[in-house]
């Protein structure tokens, strides 16, 4: 977890793929590259897992949950909430 006021490297894509030409020829080690260029080790790693499996990575930058132009209206919410508390209400009656 990043401690507060925590500043974080960027890194250009030219350099990336420079360490990443390094890696995929062979030159040298995951553990190497990061003591000659001054890159975290495990930084490299996930950029090299952001290439062998890409499709872990694709809704990295989407948002979860509901999104906030949702289909359903709050009248249509509300009326799907009163039907519901009916059914559970008839469904505590029979027993």
């Amino acid at each position: 977890m990043a401690s507060k006021g925590q500043k974080f490297k960027k890194y250009t894509e030219e350099f990336k793929q420079m360490i990443l030409n390094e890696y995929y020829g062979g030159i040298t080690g995951a553990t190497e590259l990061s003591r000659k260029y001054d890159v975290p080790y495990k930084t490299i790693i996930n950029w090299i897992d952001k290439i062998n499996n890409p499709q872990r990575f694709l809704g990295a930058g989407q948002k979860r949950g509901r999104p906030k132009n949702s289909e359903i209206d709050w009248k249509e919410r509300y009326e799907i909430l009163k039907k519901y508390q009916a059914f559970l209400k008839a469904q505590r009656e029979r027993k």
